[in-house]
């Protein structure tokens, strides 16, 4: 009888160790870090910092919306475990943790509860955040923004080597040149070149703002076949008065506000603007801002979305 006893309470014990097994292994685990290199990677960033790490980054938080479409086009998007407030692309991101971000304080708490083995920043993010992140252990990168599409190419090709997605970026830049190159080729023989003004902000519609030269709003312009009336501004972004617009007289004009309720009726409703170019033609459209605004592949986008507004008999 005792001998029965004790077997008994031996079967319940395994039984019991297998059931807590099984109840560990239903945890979700912190992903492991890859496996480390013979020789730690070394990626000077945009603040003039060497960063190193020992392999590929398999955990990263972004803080920067073009950080994240970068993150997903170059093939990392598995990788991302967490994202800035303002991320809103690919739909998959909006799954992700938020760590806040713009308009509020970045969260380092969210950030370090993350685990994340690499934090990548952009030059919205103050060197000051990137200090007290690395005060807290985390290792930061912060991406210099391009100001050209050969720089944004070369930003791709440095995130996917932090990721370990090289040759899906060398795919990915590779496509988007062929793009750009068919844009080009497409425009090579327009005999004119439309003025185009992009209006970025008109909380005053007497003195909106826009966008000057050496903004990707400016190039994007150029390149799809236009002409820029912003151009001539005194730094990249400005205000424009209503006056010089109507001496301008924009064949085109650009909403790149339409997000925040601006339509092409309201524009009309604003004292003098019915007597523009634009207007008369019907050629006011509202325009997402972020295809030109954020230095990633989206802006290739925006080349080709300006190009069929600005030239629509060569893009149909």
């Amino acid at each position: 009888m005792k001998r029965k006893s004790i077997n008994t309470l031996g079967l319940m014990l395994s039984a019991l160790a297998i059931l807590l097994a099984g109840c560990a292994n239903q945890q979700t685990p912190i992903p492991p870090t890859a496996e480390p290199t013979a020789v730690p990677l070394v990626f000077s960033d945009g603040l003039g910092r060497n960063v190193s790490l020992q392999a590929p980054a398999r955990r990263v938080v972004s803080l920067a919306p073009s950080i994240s479409e970068s993150l997903f086009a170059v093939g990392a998007g598995e990788q991302v475990v967490g994202r800035d407030e303002f991320s809103n692309y690919p739909a998959d991101v909006a799954d992700l943790p938020s760590v806040g971000g713009f308009y509020s304080d970045y969260n380092y708490e969210a950030i370090v509860d993350l685990h994340p083995d690499l934090v990548l920043a952009a030059e919205i993010n103050t060197a000051e955040q990137v200090k007290s992140l690395e005060d807290l252990g985390l290792t930061v990168y912060l991406v210099a923004n391009p100001t050209s599409l050969d720089e944004m190419y070369d930003s791709l090709d440095t995130i996917a080597r932090l990721t370990g997605h090289q040759a899906e970026a060398a795919g990915l830049v590779e496509n988007l040149k062929r793009r750009v190159s068919s844009v080009e080729s497409k425009l090579s023989g327009i005999d004119q070149r439309p003025s185009v003004f992009y209006e970025l902000d008109s909380t005053d519609p007497n003195a909106p703002y826009t966008a000057g030269s050496g903004t990707f709003i400016d190039t994007l312009i150029n390149l799809a076949g236009g002409n820029n009336i912003g151009a001539n501004l005194e730094g990249q972004y400005g205000q424009i008065s209503v006056e010089e617009l109507l001496i301008q007289n924009p064949d085109i004009i650009l909403l790149g506000d339409s997000a925040y309720g601006v339509t092409p009726e309201s524009v009309g409703q604003r004292p003098g603007w019915e007597t523009m170019e634009a207007f008369q033609n019907g050629k006011v459209y509202p325009f997402d801002d972020d295809l030109v605004s954020r230095p990633g592949p989206r802006l290739v986008d925006g080349l080709e979305a300006l190009a069929a507004i600005i030239h629509p008999d060569l893009f149909k």
